[in-house]
């Protein structure tokens, strides 16, 4: 592992230098074949999908840089296509999830209605903005994102009978198994505060095309004291609808290609299957401080590239 670690680390850097001296692809005089940006593509989504696979914060964080700054492409088109992805990988891992159990559905559609609102609001904010001023505030959420990814998660249990109220009237205590198959009965509270970070995790989402795992996990761990498993599950499970709402907006102003998408979608999927295996042998602590470091880079790299206008 440390030999794959110092060599994506030593190619991020290496583009990351290489787009401080000489640009994007798209402001060089270097003309790509379809088929070269096309494998392009396919590489960096892979590799987009190995990382978040293995940081747990999702493959959006590494194709909208990818696109945006090495490759030239539109932010507005980086992220509508990072929410194609975004759908995509969540739907293959969230329906594992929830034939497992742990996903508490009812909680997970009932924040729904926080995150989709607030997902149709940052994505009409996001198509109608300068594209300098997303790349500055996907730059800062980076930052906020890898930190977090190294916080210590305390793992809250709370019993049924000692939800709030609104939890029993909408229901949403539930259980989960354990490995050797023992089912744990939880419980939740402060439910206004969980819904309204959700809407804010929503807004996100919509507004960068990420999955706002960081956001989710705020809102069910901190502040309802949901089970770390269940939380992070549930998150899963709400993303893809989340970005299918927001994505609507982002076909609607003609910013989802599906050539650019393509490409993504299957290097993304095959980067996160492949990262899944790896992260079972992997020294997960490590891990996570080594790609909170890669993402802090590239999280610079973005913040400098809107400051200075080349986004």
């Amino acid at each position: 592992m440390p030999i794959i670690e110092e060599q994506i680390f030593i190619s991020l850097v290496v583009l990351i230098l290489n787009n401080y001296f000489y640009g994007s692809f798209q402001k060089t005089k270097v003309k790509m074949t379809l088929l070269t940006f096309t494998l392009i593509l396919f590489l960096g989504a892979f590799l987009a999908g190995f990382i978040g696979s293995l940081s747990g914060l999702g493959g959006g964080i590494i194709i909208i840089p990818l696109l945006s700054v090495f490759l030239g492409v539109d932010m507005h088109y980086a992220i509508g296509t990072a929410l194609v992805a975004v759908i995509a990988t969540s739907s293959g891992s969230a329906s594992a999830y929830v034939r497992e159990g742990i996903t508490n559905m009812r909680l997970g559609m009932f924040l729904e209605i926080a995150t989709t609102a607030g997902a149709v609001i940052g994505a009409l904010i996001s198509t109608n903005a300068p594209t300098s001023a997303l790349a500055i505030i996907f730059g800062a959420t980076l930052i906020f994102s890898s930190v977090n990814s190294l916080r210590k998660k305390e793992d809250y249990l709370i019993k049924p009978e000692n939800s709030s109220i609104l939890t029993h009237k909408l229901k949403l205590a539930s259980t989960y198994p354990t490995p050797s198959g023992e089912m744990v009965h939880y419980g939740m509270t402060n439910i206004v505060g969980g819904f309204s970070m959700m809407g804010l995790a929503g807004m996100m989402s919509g507004l960068l095309g990420i999955g706002s795992g960081a956001f989710k996990v705020i809102a069910m761990d901190t502040i309802m004291k949901v089970p770390f498993k269940v939380s992070t599950t549930t998150s899963n499970f709400m993303m893809g609808v989340t970005a299918i709402a927001s994505s609507v907006i982002y076909i609607q102003k003609g910013y989802i290609e599906p050539s650019i998408c393509m490409p993504v979608i299957i290097g993304v999927l095959i980067g996160a299957m492949v990262g899944a295996k790896v992260l079972v042998k992997a020294n997960t602590k490590k891990l996570k401080v080594f790609f909170a470091l890669l993402i802090f880079v590239l999280a610079i790299n973005m913040i400098y590239n809107g400051i200075v206008g080349k986004i």
